[in-house]
């Protein structure tokens, strides 16, 4: 199983990974904490470790954004403890809180306890696709970018799921047709024209202009 670790500090880092590998997990070690949940969604990571005092954003933001998109676990470490810190780590959907230092074999027993507690009825993988920064929520068919997010339509929904899993290619418009078809919403070709091109704007109004590109005669792809 993976376990993310977001700890700014080397020392702190470096062991909470040796750690884990002694009790035959995955470290995800986390080095550049602006990109916290671009790594998150490209690791899907088990369980994470986090602490409040980071660079740029802190623990409670990061917390907050991973909320959004996963019921991952998620365990507190820090040196702060004061009742209001455990309470915002708590209410910003943290599942348990420890302070700093700890006993290496305190924080295992949480984390198998954790593991164990979420994953014998809880689904924690995101519901989400994730392309150049472009996040598709798959249960409520929104798209954000950024610190931004909008609602889409069903037959946008599904053209951008469609091209983001298959990023990189080109997706011919029978392929799109035929999912939407399949999906009991009849397109032809001129309101998938219609589609793609509303998709794009509102693309464009989260900030993310150019991220679906037409190949005259052949299809859409993102790059």
């Amino acid at each position: 199983m993976k376990i993310m670790i977001i700890e700014d500090d080397p020392t702190i880092r470096e062991m909470l990974g040796e750690m884990l590998e002694k009790w035959s997990f995955e470290p995800v070690i986390l080095t550049e904490f602006d990109q916290v949940l671009h790594v998150f969604l490209k690791e899907i990571p088990h369980l994470l470790l986090l602490d409040i005092n980071l660079p740029s954003f802190d623990g409670f933001y990061w917390c907050q954004k991973i909320r959004e998109v996963s019921k991952v676990p998620i365990i507190f470490i820090s040196s702060r403890h004061t009742p209001m810190d455990m309470v915002m780590a708590m209410n910003m959907g943290g599942d348990d809180f420890i302070q700093k230092p700890f006993y290496s074999d305190v924080l295992m027993a949480k984390i198998n306890a954790l593991l164990r507690r979420s994953y014998s009825y809880v689904d924690s993988q995101p519901h989400v696709l994730e392309h150049d920064g472009v996040i598709l929520n798959l249960k409520d068919w929104e798209v954000l970018y950024g610190e931004e997010r909008m609602a889409i339509t069903k037959t946008e929904f599904i053209i951008l799921k469609l091209l983001i899993q298959h990023k990189g290619s080109i997706v011919n418009r029978n392929t799109l047709m035929r999912h939407l078809w399949k999906d009991e919403s009849f397109i032809d070709d001129n309101t998938l024209t219609v589609n793609v091109n509303r998709l794009r704007k509102k693309l464009a109004e989260l900030g993310k202009e150019n991220f679906i590109t037409t190949k005259k005669g052949e299809g859409y792809i993102v790059q």
